[in-house]
């Protein structure tokens, strides 16, 4: 029984087992973010699951991604009638159409669950 303002969850091992395993070997980084137990790690991605389906929901019918490079992400900007080109300079993202590192093809690259894995494993985070 958890205890007064928490319910539980079952998962199965398996899916456990992974969770813990990136829990355990990004402990450190975790801990500086404020993420102190695994079960606030699992909070902690489940917040920012949600986030992102958000990010991609309020974007999804404007913006279409074309293709995704080692180094870039080509995007159709419904809204524009333009091709946005993203890509990776100086260790962040870099939108080419809006000559920006924070607008919201930016967003949307970041919502790409493919793409944020691959981003994130380089360190280039979203800047909030």
């Amino acid at each position: 029984m958890p205890k007064a303002g928490f319910k539980s969850i079952t998962i199965s091992e398996e899916v456990y087992d992974k969770f813990f395993d990136v829990y355990q070997k990004n402990k450190p980084e975790l801990i500086m973010k404020g993420v102190n137990s695994f079960a606030g790690y699992i909070t902690y991605t489940l917040e920012d699951m949600m986030l992102k389906d958000k990010t991609f929901a309020r974007y999804a019918p404007k913006l279409e991604k074309i293709s995704v490079d080692d180094d870039r992400v080509i995007i159709k900007d419904n809204i524009k009638n333009r091709i946005a080109e993203v890509t990776i300079q100086r260790g962040e993202l870099y939108c080419q159409l809006c000559e920006d590192k924070n607008c919201f093809h930016i967003g949307f690259v970041f919502s790409l669950p493919d793409v944020y894995e691959v981003l994130n494993s380089k360190g280039i985070r979203h800047p909030k």
